[in-house]
C-alpha cells in the first residue's frame, strides 16, 4: 500500500505552524480570525486530497470565506462533487487532521484515514478553490495548496468567486458528459444558464421598477455586475454597499445579517415606499427582501417569506400544469416564525418538516420530496428538484395552451434555482420571476400572513456543552428542569413560543423567543434568557440588566 512522502510533508508543514489553539470543522466548516487559519487550512487541503482519492479522483470543491463575518475574519469549507456539503462523517477527519500536535501525529492519523476508509494513495486527485475579496485569501489559498502537494493533488484556482458559484461549477465538472450534465463548469457558464432562465420566466412581462441590491461591500458585489450584461434589460438593478477595495468595510452595518439581526435597513441606504429592496451576505449565499412601508415602518421579507412565496409559486405552476402527481414540501428550522409554518400548513396545505439547524440538515430533508424548498430565517435557502420530478416535468406535454406556458414555466424554474446550495443570485431571481409574473411589489408579498414578533438573545455561558437538545432543536433535555422552568414561563404569553440551544462557534446560548406583541416578546425573550444564565450558575460575567 502506499504511503504518505513524510520528508515532503514536513517540509510543506514546516511552512504552516500549528498555534496553540483546538480547532472544530462545522456546518461552517472552519472560521476565525484569519491569522489563526493558515496550519488549519494546510491540513483541510490533505483532507481534500484524501476525500478526492476516496472518491476516485472526483473534483472537490474548497471555498475559502467567512461569509457574513467581519473583515478580520476567514475560514474554510469544503465540497462533494455534487455541490453539496462535505460527508458529515469526514467532519472529524477535518477537526483531527487540524488538532494534530506534531507531524508525526499527522502522518499517523493520514495512515488510519487511508486504511480504514481503504483509500488508494495511487489514485488521482482533483481540487478546485474559489475565495471571496478578504485580503487575507491569497495567503490561505497557497496554504491549501501546500497541503494538497503533500499528495500530490492536481488543483485549479478559480480565483474570486461566490461560494454558490464554487458550489456550481464543483457540480459541473463531476457532470460534464453525462445525462445529469448542469452545466458549463465556469462562472460564464453559470451567468448563462441562469440569465437564459430568468429571460423565460418574463418573457412579456412588465418589468417591475429596479431592485435596490445592497451587496454588503463583498464578492456579491463584482460578481452580480459582471452578471448584469447577461441579464439584459430582464431586470433592472441599483447595486449599494460595493465597495471591495476598502476591506475593513465588508458586512460593515450592511448585508443579509446585518438587516435581518436588527430588522433594519443597511446604512447608506436611504429607503422610500416606493423601493424594493435586498441584501445579499459577504459571499453570496444569503439573501434577505425588505421594505419601507406608507409609515415609514421598516418591513423584512426574510427566508420565511420567501419560503412560503416559493411554496405557492410552485404549488400553482404544478396544478396549472396537470401533473398533480408532483408533491411540494417545505423545511424549516425552529428559527422559522410560527405564522409561518400556520400558512404553510392551514392556507397552502404544504407538508413541513423541522429540523436542526445547517443548511446540511434542511438540504438532506428536502430530498425526500418530488420538490422541495427550504429555507432558513436568515435567507439561505433553495430548491432542489427529484430525478422522478424533472423527469415528469420535462416528457409533459400540455393539453392547452395554458398547460404549455405552466411546464414551460417549471422547466425554466429548474434552471433558474440553483439546487446545489443556497444561493443569494439564484434566489433573487426566484422572487423577482415570481413578482414579475404576480405584479406583486413587496407589500402584496408581505400580506400572504403577518409575522409574529419574534426576539433572538444571545446568553454568554461559562460551558456551552452542557445544553443538550432534541426535536430539531426544539426542546432541552439538560440541564435536567431547565426546559420545564422554560415552558412554564412560555404559558404566560399570549401565542408564546421559546426554545434555547447551544451556539455551535462560541461559547453562547442562543434564546429564540415570539409572542402576540412586540413588548410581549421582547419580555419572554429577556425573562429565558435570565432564566438560562442563572440556571446551575452557568452565567459568565455580571447578569445582563436586561435580563429581568
Amino acid at each position: 500500500m502506499a504511503s504518505v512522502n513524510v520528508e515532503n510533508l514536513s517540509a510543506l508543514s514546516a511552512k504552516h505552524p500549528k498555534p496553540a489553539n483546538t480547532f472544530t470543522y462545522g456546518t461552517a466548516g472552519f472560521r476565525m480570525k484569519a491569522d489563526l487559519l493558515d496550519s488549519v487550512i494546510f491540513r483541510t487541503g490533505i483532507l481534500a486530497a484524501l476525500r478526492s482519492k476516496k472518491l476516485d479522483g472526483k473534483v472537490i470543491g474548497c471555498m475559502i470565506t467567512a461569509s457574513h463575518n467581519p473583515a478580520a475574519d476567514n475560514g474554510v469549507k469544503l465540497v462533494d462533487p455534487m455541490g453539496e456539503m462535505l460527508e458529515g462523517s469526514w467532519e472529524a477527519h477535518a477537526t483531527a487532521l487540524s488538532n494534530a500536535q506534531s507531524d508525526e501525529q499527522l502522518v499517523d492519523y493520514i495512515h488510519s484515514m487511508v486504511s480504514s476508509l481503504k483509500i488508494d494513495l495511487t489514485k488521482p486527485a482533483n481540487v478546485i478553490i474559489g475565495r471571496d475579496t478578504r485580503p487575507s485569501g491569497v495567503a490561505l489559498v497557497n496554504a491549501f495548496v501546500d497541503g494538497l502537494k503533500v499528495l500530490d493533488a492536481k488543483s485549479t484556482d478559480y480565483g474570486i468567486l461566490t461560494t454558490p458559484q464554487l458550489h456550481y461549477i464543483t457540480r459541473c465538472l463531476n457532470t460534464v458528459g453525462t445525462p445529469e450534465a448542469y452545466g458549463e463548469p465556469s462562472a460564464e457558464g453559470y451567468y448563462k444558464k441562469l440569465a437564459a432562465a430568468f429571460k423565460t420566466l418574463v418573457d412579456g412581462k412588465t418589468k417591475l421598477s429596479p431592485l435596490i441590491l445592497d451587496c454588503a461591500n463583498g464578492v456579491g458585489a463584482p460578481k452580480f455586475q459582471e452578471f448584469l450584461p447577461y441579464l439584459g434589460d430582464s431586470l433592472s438593478v441599483k447595486i449599494v454597499n460595493d465597495d471591495t477595495d476598502n476591506a475593513s468595510k465588508l458586512n460593515l452595518n450592511s448585508g443579509a445579517d446585518y438587516v435581518k439581526t436588527g430588522q433594519r435597513a443597511p446604512v447608506g441606504h436611504k429607503m422610500t415606499s416606493q423601493d424594493r429592496c435586498a441584501s445579499f451576505d459577504g459571499d453570496a449565499d444569503r439573501i434577505v427582501y425588505y421594505y419601507q412601508d406608507e409609515d415609514g415602518t421598516f418591513k423584512l421579507l426574510d427566508g420565511d417569506k420567501i419560503a412560503g412565496l416559493a411554496a405557492m409559486f410552485i404549488i400553482d405552476l404544478v396544478k396549472a400544469a396537470g401533473i398533480d402527481s408532483i408533491k411540494v414540501g417545505v423545511v424549516q428550522t425552529a428559527y422559522a416564525n410560527g405564522a409561518s409554518t400556520q400558512y404553510l400548513r392551514n392556507t397552502l396545505n404544504v407538508p413541513v418538516s423541522c429540523v436542526p439547524t445547517g443548511v446540511k440538515h434542511l438540504h438532506h430533508e428536502a430530498l425526500k420530496y418530488d420538490v422541495g424548498v427550504y429555507f432558513e430565517a436568515n435567507g439561505h435557502g433553495t430548491v432542489v428538484f427529484s430525478p422522478s420530478a424533472l423527469k415528469t416535468i420535462y416528457s409533459a406535454e400540455g393539453s392547452s395552451p395554458a398547460q404549455a406556458v405552466a411546464i414551460r414555466s417549471l422547466r425554466a424554474l429548474s434552471e433558474v434555482i440553483n439546487q446545489t446550495v443556497g444561493d443569494a443570485f439564484s434566489d433573487l431571481l426566484l422572487v423577482e420571476t415570481i413578482l414579475t409574473q404576480r405584479q406583486w411589489n413587496p407589500k402584496v408579498w408581505d400580506q400572504a400572513y403577518t409575522d409574529l414578533p419574534n426576539r433572538l438573545v444571545k446568553v454568554v455561558v461559562q460551558d456551552r456543552s452542557i445544553f443538550k437538545t432534541v426535536d430539531a432543536e426544539r426542546k432541552l433535555v439538560e440541564p435536567a428542569g431547565l426546559q420545564d422552568a422554560i415552558d412554564a414561563i412560555v404559558l404566560k404569553f399570549r401565542d408564546g413560543r421559546s426554545f434555547v440551544r447551544p451556539s455551535g462557534t462560541e461559547d453562547v446560548v442562543r434564546v429564540y423567543a415570539e409572542a402576540a406583541t412586540r413588548s410581549e416578546t421582547d419580555e419572554l425573550a429577556h425573562r429565558i434568557g435570565g432564566l438560562v444564565f442563572d440556571f446551575n450558575s452557568q452565567g459568565s460575567g455580571p447578569r445582563p440588566r436586561e435580563f429581568i
